[in-house]
């Protein structure tokens, strides 16, 4: 199938624009995308905001998804360019974290589990006109909400101990924001941790600086909780 303009990419998939109105998101390493378009299509219809999901386009392959296009910088370029402080993007991961986590289980038969992200971080929250837009739903899941706070929370921390990341763009004050935030929920507990850790170690498209800076990052989490 013929895609346009390279808007983008990451880790594990290119976005192509289709038209004004959609993009094409192609996945370079998974085999299919249903489990992402029904877990999307399940948190909107609770009015979460993701995506709007287009129709499959013609000679799409099955790593393909058409996805509604978003206008807006995400929310790590909005703090990069001093839109907006550490308090109020930290305020926001936690909204987007608690409304998420007050939609129930959608295949899990858990009562106290939900629907969780696993990678709400700073660029995968898009600032739209409309509001926030959470993307990226490849590594979602269902289980335990602390679980999701520890995944965003080491995240952060990661990121703030990388040597490569923009001078001056110190993630500390976030980090110390989402986790002030989240204490009423639970926080970001040692257990918590050390699954997210174990997930984060055993995710393949981590690079192995990356991984090596997870101890360091459980101990930045710990160290920062109020």
């Amino acid at each position: 199938m013929h895609t346009g303009q390279l808007l983008g990419s990451g880790r594990t998939a290119d976005v192509y624009a289709l038209d004004g109105s959609w993009v094409l998101r192609r996945y370079r390493y998974r085999t299919d995308v249903t489990e992402e378009l029904a877990v999307m299509s399940y948190v909107g219809a609770f009015g979460f905001p993701v995506p709007r999901i287009g129709p499959p386009a013609e000679g799409a392959r099955p790593t393909d998804l058409v996805l509604q296009r978003l206008t807006g910088p995400t929310l790590a370029e909005a703090l990069l360019a001093g839109r907006l402080g550490a308090a109020e993007a930290g305020a926001l991961l936690a909204r987007l974290l608690r409304e998420l986590h007050a939609i129930p289980p959608r295949v899990s038969t858990n009562p106290e589990d939900c629907v969780l992200h696993l990678d709400l971080h700073p660029e995968n929250v898009m600032l739209t006109a409309e509001g926030a837009v959470v993307i990226d739903w490849s590594s979602a899941a269902e289980g335990p909400p602390g679980l999701d706070r520890a995944m965003s929370a080491l995240t952060l921390a990661r990121i703030a101990l990388d040597p490569a990341f923009p001078a001056g763009a110190d993630v500390r004050p976030l980090l110390a924001a989402l986790l002030a935030e989240l204490a009423d929920d639970g926080g970001a507990s040692a257990a918590d941790l050390a699954l997210a850790r174990t997930r984060q170690q055993e995710n393949p498209y981590l690079t192995e600086a990356e991984r090596e800076r997870l101890e360091g990052a459980v101990d930045l989490v710990l160290d920062t909780v109020p």
